[in-house]
């Protein structure tokens, strides 16, 4: 099969570019970081995960990647911050900086080759600083240092925005000693109660954009392939960064400029100003890390996406099927390995390939995920079609296994389970879905999540299981409907296996209108005793937001196997 040219949208050009890099099978990247000042939310999240999904599908294609993300540590947000809290600013952006890692651990983003802090490179910032002083598009004004915008003439270029199309001051009060109200500034002069470090022009400490500019140039030089970062950086931080590294080196020259569009919350950007964001911890509290991390690239990375509780549990609702579906493989693999059907499987795999239907399962699966991947990370329904299908597979496959077979036919089937499972493993490792915990495992983590969503514990699911089983029993048929329809609405779907009720989390289904008071059972509902689905699915910050959620999803009904259908 042959490879598709990598292609991606570069915003500098504005379109969608034939991926190639400077040095043949390297790749030199720089990803925006956080400022650490609080818990990171799911904004921070998407930068991070859609630059990782990046950073493993170059290695995927072969690639030695060079990855930087920095952390900003020096910052008026920070000091604010450290002000109102009593705290040593560094203290607390480090304090912070530990947090986000642990953020980055649970969504399984691999670390960076390199994760700079701007306290630790001081030296780097003041040397670029001095350059473009010399250069000439820097001047010194009582301690401080501004750029020059109008010495640039290419000042606009990534962004689009023209300096005649701004007027000053409207937001900001113009600082009287610019040369330009569009000046930005290089250095600070030291303030009281500010942290500050020595350098030629006083003691002070670096503006905000300088310090990528000069991070970015010590670990990848001034000319590298890929600068990433959150859509709202390309103005003016990018934009002021293209001005910088250019004027500092002539040579400066970025191959491609790569941004990740906002989340949403009701149409609009989540943002810690607007008081509509979510951390990471508030969703991961309550849904599992690979869910979220899921959700997060379930739309173009370019693309706006929406917050919604629907579907995280829709998101939910996939991880499980995909793990649910491995466990069955598993179990059944196992088996037959203790019949010692297995035996012979390594001679029949090299003697004969796997069947046709398999080969064309992984050749689907291939195809569809090096063609949305190489068409600038079309990550959007990825575990969609033919990924779905290759599930597909493996449970038929599963289904006629448990018949009689002649030996060869079983050892064929099983040679297609460890194939198609191999390929499926391999499309979730580069897109970072692929746990380190065992199938079993990610299950009840899964599980556990719904059940505190539901605001429930596991023995209350199981005496409900076994109310129900009464129930029937006494041919109280609506009481036993009533219970399982009632779990349902939480998220909690049960499932009659031979005569056996077993439990698995679902995306929640609203409940019927009551009955008139006159035909309702006199028992007491569970949705009485228990939390509605619009409190127990949604965040402790959500239910300040209630107006701006979806309703759950009102057609994942119960399935008979343990299963659920994968959402499309």
């Amino acid at each position: 099969m042959a490879k598709e040219e990598f292609r991606v949208y570069n915003s500098m050009t504005q379109q969608k570019e034939v991926f190639t890099t400077k040095e043949p099978g390297k790749v030199g990247m720089y990803v925006c970081g956080i400022t650490a000042y609080d818990f990171s939310h799911i904004g921070h999240a998407r930068a991070a995960v859609n630059f990782d999904v990046l950073y493993r599908y170059l290695m995927h294609l072969g690639y030695e990647v060079t990855y930087v993300r920095n952390f900003t540590d020096v910052d008026d947000k920070i000091i604010r911050r450290a002000n109102e809290s009593g705290e040593n600013p560094l203290s607390l952006s480090e304090r912070f900086c530990q947090e986000y890692l642990a953020d980055m651990d649970d969504l399984q983003c691999l670390s960076p080759t390199h994760q700079p802090r701007v306290s630790d490179h001081l030296e780097q910032i003041k040397d670029m600083i001095t350059q473009i002083i010399n250069n000439e598009y820097g001047y010194v004004v009582d301690g401080d240092v501004f750029f020059s915008v109008e010495k640039f003439p290419n000042y606009g270029q990534l962004s689009g925005q023209r300096l005649e199309n701004h007027r000053a001051g409207e937001r900001v009060a113009v600082d009287p000693r610019k040369r330009s109200p569009f000046d930005f500034a290089l250095w600070k002069a030291a303030k009281p109660g500010e942290p500050s470090w020595e350098s030629p022009w006083g003691h002070g400490r670096p503006g905000w954009h300088i310090e990528c500019s000069a991070m970015s140039a010590h670990y990848l030089t001034f000319k590298f392939d890929i600068h990433g970062g959150g859509i709202d950086l390309i103005f003016p931080h990018h934009e002021n960064e293209v001005a910088q590294s250019c004027a500092a080196c002539q040579e400066s020259k970025i191959s491609y400029w790569m941004h990740n569009g906002h989340v949403t919350n009701n149409n609009e950007k989540m943002s810690k100003s607007l008081g509509n964001f979510f951390t990471i911890r508030q969703i991961t509290e309550r849904y599992h890390p690979l869910v979220l991390r899921h959700f997060l690239i379930s739309a173009h990375y370019r693309s706006p996406l929406n917050y919604t509780v629907s579907q995280l549990d829709s998101a939910s609702d996939t991880i499980y099927y995909i793990y649910q579906t491995f466990q069955d493989c598993e179990d059944a693999l196992l088996q037959h390995q203790g019949e010692n059907l297995t035996e012979g499987l390594g001679k029949t795999a090299k003697k004969d390939p796997v069947s046709s239907a398999a080969e064309e399962c992984i050749n689907n699966l291939r195809s569809e995920f090096q063609t949305r991947m190489a068409d600038d990370l079309n990550t959007a329904h990825i575990l969609t079609g033919a990924f779905q299908e290759a599930l597909k597979f493996i449970n038929s496959t599963l289904t006629s296994l448990k018949k009689k077979q002649p030996k060869k036919q079983q050892l064929s089937m099983i040679h297609a389970l460890i194939s198609v499972k191999k390929e499926l493993r391999e499309v979730l490792d580069v897109l970072g879905l692929l746990s380190s915990s065992t199938s079993s495992e990610v299950l009840q983590q899964l599980k556990d999540k719904a059940v505190k969503r539901a605001g429930l514990v596991e023995d209350d699911i199981l005496k409900l299981i076994d109310d129900r089983t009464q129930a029937r029993k006494n041919k109280d048929f609506a009481r036993s409907d009533q219970i399982r329809a009632e779990l349902s609405a939480l998220g909690i779907a049960l499932m009659d296996v031979g005569k056996e009720t077993v439990w698995r989390p679902c995306v929640p289904v609203e409940l019927a209108p009551p009955p008139p008071p006159s035909e309702q059972n006199k028992s007491t509902p569970l949705a009485e005793k228990k939390p509605t689905e619009q409190q127990v699915a949604q965040p402790p910050a959500v239910e300040q937001n209630k107006a701006a959620q979806e309703q759950a999803v009102q057609d994942a009904q119960p399935h008979e196997e343990n299963k659920a259908t994968v959402p499309v």
